[in-house]
């Protein structure tokens, strides 16, 4: 199972380039919505948590939508993910970020 989770992830990065995201990176997704294929979401968070599992590896993302926070979860290898662009990268000690759900804001610049 190994060497086909391997095979399958370098497949994918073979179709575009994926690069290597950490917990307090902040990221712009451009996504295409499931229900229109044509649309394109231009999302933009800071990953707070990453789960390493293979070609099933997902990240966190965690943004505001009209002052209110919204956590997002998302296959890193997933082919509704067309576009990752690494923004800023902050400095951070822990794994998860969990403590920023009772922040008000760590997307603003300080």
């Amino acid at each position: 199972m190994k060497i086909i989770d391997k095979e399958a992830t370098e497949e994918v990065n073979g179709q575009r380039e994926i690069p290597n995201i950490k917990p307090g990176y902040i990221i712009q997704l451009k996504v295409e919505v499931p229900e229109n294929k044509r649309r394109v979401s231009i999302l933009k968070g800071i990953v707070i948590a990453r789960r390493n599992a293979g070609l099933n590896t997902t990240f966190r993302l965690r943004r505001l939508v009209a002052g209110v926070g919204v956590e997002s979860l998302f296959p890193l290898y997933s082919p509704n993910i067309k576009e990752i662009k690494v923004l800023d990268k902050k400095k951070v000690r822990r794994a998860k970020l969990y403590y920023l759900r009772e922040r008000m804001n760590p997307l603003k610049k300080k």
